[in-house]
């Protein structure tokens, strides 16, 4: 009976070492931890791509295809924003100015409330989407909420829910980027936002 109970106490210590040892961050010397490797550009736009995916990103930013189930995302135009080539219909603007409705167009990429109308952008690396833009100015955008990462601009408009990704870390923010920065460049010149009149 001695026997086993030190074979288990054995055990159990080495199956302890053996799990502490699997931590991504090694205590060094001083106290201090050693942080993670740094991600090579691929696995960056490997994560970037599942926290677009999981963030919905596609659900306002991807232009739609009318289906018997109703409308899904046509990936062939993916991250494009809102179609520029699709008229608008006049909607209830009384009904919208009151501050208790928002209104979405059927596609999913327009939307009408107190603020006005807004559009949901192009996120593709074309220079009518963030082609042009610089990893400080997508964090700009998320992090402060400012329209084209520029910080002398406009706040972003509903329902754009940067508050929420103003929550990530930069390594994810970077990620997005990196992913986006990756897809095929897509040419549409979404519409300037039409802000109320107060």
């Amino acid at each position: 009976m001695k026997k086993i109970i030190i074979y288990v106490s054995i055990i159990a210590v080495a199956q302890l070492v053996a799990c502490q040892q699997n931590g991504t961050e090694t205590p060094k010397k001083d106290g201090t931890e050693e942080l993670p490797a740094v991600r090579s550009k691929e696995e960056s736009i490997k994560r970037g791509q599942y926290l677009v995916t999981v963030g919905g990103c596609n659900d306002c930013h991807s232009p739609k295809k009318m289906t018997d189930m109703g409308p899904v995302p046509d990936m062939d135009r993916m991250l494009s924003g809102h179609d520029s080539n699709i008229p608008l219909g006049p909607y209830d603007t009384v009904t919208a100015n009151t501050g208790r409705w928002v209104i979405f167009n059927g596609f999913n990429t327009a939307f009408a409330g107190p603020w006005g109308m807004s559009f949901a952008a192009n996120l593709t690396p074309d220079e009518t989407g963030i082609g042009n833009w610089s990893l400080d100015n997508f964090k700009t955008a998320l992090k402060k909420g400012k329209y084209k990462g520029i910080e002398a601009s406009r706040p972003l408009l509903p329902p754009m829910p940067w508050p929420n990704y103003a929550q990530m870390t930069d390594e994810d923010i970077e990620a997005m980027y990196d992913y986006l920065m990756s897809i095929k460049p897509i040419s549409n010149r979404v519409p300037n936002a039409v802000l109320a009149q107060r």
